[in-house]
C-alpha cells in the first residue's frame, strides 16, 4: 500500500486489476484522459465497459496471470478492484514484486476529488440512474462537471470524465473497497453534497443485517462537513434515520406526501424513464441543484434533454413487434418497480421477465419471497440459474431456484427455469408474440442473451 507515493505520481504508467467493472473502468477512463498510460486484467469482459476501454486504446487481458504484468510493460502503480481477493495469482504477485498498490476509491479521491466539489450519491436503489442524470442536468447549466458512474449515459458515451471544477459527480457505493480495506468505497469521497436514496438490505456477503447496512450511511452522513449539504429520500424510513446523524444541512424529496420537494406532474412528461422510482431519482436531482443555485429554467432544459443510461430499461432492439430491454435490476425492490413501470407505460403488452441471480444477495437463498413476489407481477417469469453458486462460502445455501418458480407459480404467473441460456433462448423465440415486451434483467453479461435472443427471433 502506499505512503506519500500518489503526490509524485504524474504520468505514470497504472495497471488495473479488475478493470472491466463499473467503477474500475470508468476509473480507467478517468486516468487515461489525465495523461497516464493504462492498462489491466479482467476475468470477464463483456460491453458496454469492454468497449469503451477498446476504444480509450485501454489494453486488457482476459484471465488473471502472472505473465500479464510483464506482457503490460513497465508497471510504476497497480489498482486494485474489490473483485480481487488474496490468492488471486496477479494479485500475489504484484504484492511480492513490491509494486506499490492502491484501491479504486483511494485513487479516485487522490488524483481527482482534491479541491473539488464532491457530489456523492448514495442508496440501495437508483445510484447509477441518479448520478448520471445530476451530471448531465449540471452540463446542460453549463456547469460542465467531473463524474466517476457505474454506468455509460447515452448523452455522454461515456462513464468517466475529469471535467472542471468545482462540481465532480460521484456514484458512491456502499460496498466494501478492496482485499485491504473492508470498510465502504463512499468513505474514500471526500462529500461536500450527498444525495441519500432509498436505504435497505443488500450485499449479504459482506453485511449481516439491515443495521449493519445502516451503520455504513451513517458513517458517509456523518463525515459531510458542517457547511455541507445532505438531500434525503423522505419516501424512505431507514434513510429519514440515517439523516438525523447529519450535522450539516438536511432537505428531503421524494414523491411521498412527507417530502420537502416532490416533482411536478411536468416532470414525468419531461424524463423519459418509466416508473415512480425514476420520478424519483429526478426529485432527488431537481432538488441538489435548486440548492445548488442552479436556475429553473435550467433544470427544466437538463430533464427535457436527458436521454437514459445503458442497462437501464435500455430497449436492445424490437423484432415482428416483439422488444427486447435490457435492465440492471437484481434486487426485489428494483425489480418490482421496473416491472411496475412497464406495467403502467405499456398495460396492453405480455410481459416477460427474465432473471439472472447474479449478484452475491440474489444468489442466495434469503430473499427468495421477495424474489417471488417481484416477479410475479410480470406475466411469464423465467429464472436462469444461479450465476457461478460454486462462489457461494461453504454452509451458504443457494437460491432455490425450482421453489422460486413453484412460488411465483402459486401467485397466478407462468414461471419457469431452464438449464442453460440456449434454452431460454428458445422457448422465448417460439413463444413471444407481437406487442410482447421482454425484459431481462442480471447485473451482468447474461451469456450475451440480448443479441442472441434478438438474432433468434429474427430467424
Amino acid at each position: 500500500m502506499l505512503t506519500g507515493y500518489l503526490a509524485k505520481l504524474f504520468m505514470t504508467h497504472i495497471h488495473m486489476l479488475g478493470i472491466c467493472g463499473t467503477g474500475m473502468g470508468s476509473l480507467a477512463l478517468l486516468l487515461k484522459e489525465a495523461g497516464h498510460r493504462v492498462t489491466g486484467t479482467d476475468e470477464n469482459v463483456y460491453p458496454p465497459m469492454s468497449v469503451q476501454l477498446e476504444k480509450a486504446g485501454i489494453k486488457t487481458f482476459q484471465g488473471y496471470k502472472p505473465e500479464n504484468l510483464s506482457r503490460a510493460g513497465k508497471i510504476e502503480t497497480v489498482i486494485v478492484g474489490n473483485v480481487i481477493s488474496r490468492g488471486n495469482p496477479e494479485a500475489e504477485t504484484v504484492i511480492n514484486s513490491g509494486v506499490p498498490y492502491l484501491s479504486m476509491p483511494q485513487a479516485v479521491s487522490e488524483f481527482f476529488l482534491k479541491d473539488r466539489h464532491s457530489i456523492v450519491v448514495a442508496g440501495t436503489h437508483g445510484k447509477t440512474t441518479t448520478s448520471t442524470l445530476c451530471a448531465w442536468m449540471l452540463e446542460s447549466a453549463g456547469l460542465e462537471p467531473g463524474f466517476l458512474i457505474g454506468g455509460v449515459g447515452n448523452n455522454f458515451q461515456v462513464s468517466a470524465r475529469i471535467g472542471k471544477p468545482p462540481y465532480f459527480v460521484i456514484e458512491g457505493d456502499e460496498y466494501d473497497t478492496a482485499f485491504f480495506d473492508k470498510g465502504p468505497k463512499f468513505l474514500h469521497y471526500r462529500p461536500q453534497s450527498v444525495i441519500l436514496g432509498p436505504v435497505e438490505f443488500d450485499h449479504a456477503d459482506i453485511y449481516k443485517d439491515l443495521a449493519h447496512v445502516v451503520s455504513s450511511f451513517e458513517k458517509l452522513v456523518g463525515i459531510i462537513p458542517s457547511d455541507g449539504l445532505l438531500v434525503a429520500c423522505a419516501d424512505s424510513a431507514n434513510t429519514m434515520k440515517i439523516a438525523k446523524k447529519a450535522k450539516c444541512k438536511v432537505v428531503t424529496y421524494g414523491i411521498g406526501k412527507d417530502a420537502g420537494y416532490n416533482p411536478p406532474k411536468t416532470v414525468a412528461k419531461s424524463f423519459p424513464l418509466r416508473g415512480n422510482h425514476n420520478l424519483q431519482n429526478a426529485a432527488g436531482v431537481i432538488t441538489l441543484l435548486t440548492e445548488l443555485g442552479i436556475g429553473q429554467d435550467k433544470i427544466e432544459k437538463g430533464l427535457k434533454t436527458f436521454k437514459g443510461i445503458k442497462r437501464r430499461q435500455e430497449v436492445r432492439g424490437v423484432v415482428n413487434g416483439i422488444t427486447v430491454i435490457d435492465d440492471f435490476a437484481h434486487h426485489p425492490t428494483a425489480i418490482s418497480e421496473t416491472i411496475l413501470a412497464f406495467r403502467k407505460s405499456d398495460p396492453a403488452s405480455k410481459l416477460w421477465a427474465i432473471f439472472e441471480p447474479r449478484s452475491n444477495t440474489s444468489k442466495r437463498d434469503i430473499m427468495r419471497n421477495e424474489f417471488a413476489k417481484a416477479l410475479s407481477k410480470a406475466d411469464v417469469a423465467i429464472i436462469a440459474n444461479v450465476f457461478r453458486p460454486e462462489k457461494l462460502p461453504a454452509g451458504v445455501a443457494p437460491l432455490n431456484v425450482k421453489e422460486l418458480v413453484r412460488e411465483i407459480e402459486g401467485a397466478g404467473c407462468n414461471a419457469y427455469n431452464f438449464p442453460n441460456t440456449e434454452k431460454i433462448i428458445d422457448f422465448i423465440a417460439k413463444n413471444a408474440k407481437s406487442g410482447d415486451i421482454i425484459l431481462v434483467m442480471s447485473n451482468g453479461g447474461f451469456d450475451n442473451i440480448h443479441e442472441r435472443l434478438l438474432s433468434a427471433l429474427k430467424n
